[in-house]
């Protein structure tokens, strides 16, 4: 029976999606790391602005002073994990740290925007929130890149896994070591009598 070419390459390109499909190379989540560092330095100057103090004279309320201190500790921890994240891209706990890290600054910068357009100045208001959507892409290509990780992660442990059952299998499988039998002892020599 005889095939044509694009019968025989039909099933192989089937599969090629999935075997293209893993981690991106550590240069490509080191560009999106070093991204999003630099737009995450942008914020610092913005929130420097910032006069929450000075807020409350104007009604507003003073949680407004917690979350701008806290809006400036989160920047610092986001920069810290990068770096982490950087040196070891392949640990998992580190990359979700980073996107943990990201998400309290997202959260801390808009609850301080309404804040900002209300008691200071409207335009700084929309410029920290274009700041903190320019890393939006970056948010997305690092929440790819853990789950990529996590499901490569998994498989690795499910290879481990299904080789640790079939060593165990094996050494069950194996029979009972016999007994080592122990020497016997060689006889006792006679008594000379030495009459």
């Amino acid at each position: 029976m005889k095939y044509s070419l694009p019968f025989l390459i039909l099933p192989l390109a089937l599969t090629l999606p999935a075997r293209a499909q893993g981690v991106s190379a550590p240069w490509d989540i080191s560009q999106t790391l070093t991204s999003l560092a630099v737009q995450a330095q942008r914020l610092t100057p913005i929130l420097d602005q910032l006069t929450p103090e000075k807020w409350q004279a104007k009604g507003a309320p003073a949680a407004y002073t917690a979350q701008w201190r806290n809006a400036r500790s989160e920047v610092g921890y986001l920069l810290a994990a990068v770096e982490s994240t950087k040196k070891q891209p392949e640990k998992l706990s580190l990359a979700l740290e980073t996107l943990f890290r990201l998400q309290a600054v997202e959260a801390q910068a808009d609850s301080l925007v309404e804040g900002v357009r209300k008691y200071q100045n409207p335009a700084v208001g929309e410029l920290l929130m274009s700041v903190v959507s320019a890393n939006s892409a970056n948010r997305d290509q690092l929440r790819q890149y853990i789950t990529d990780l996590a499901q490569t992660k998994e498989q690795e442990f499910q290879v481990v896994d299904r080789e640790a059952q079939r060593c165990r299998d094996a050494l069950m499988r194996q029979p009972p070591p016999r007994p080592a039998t122990a020497p016997k002892p060689a006889p006792a020599a006679p008594a000379q009598n030495t009459k």
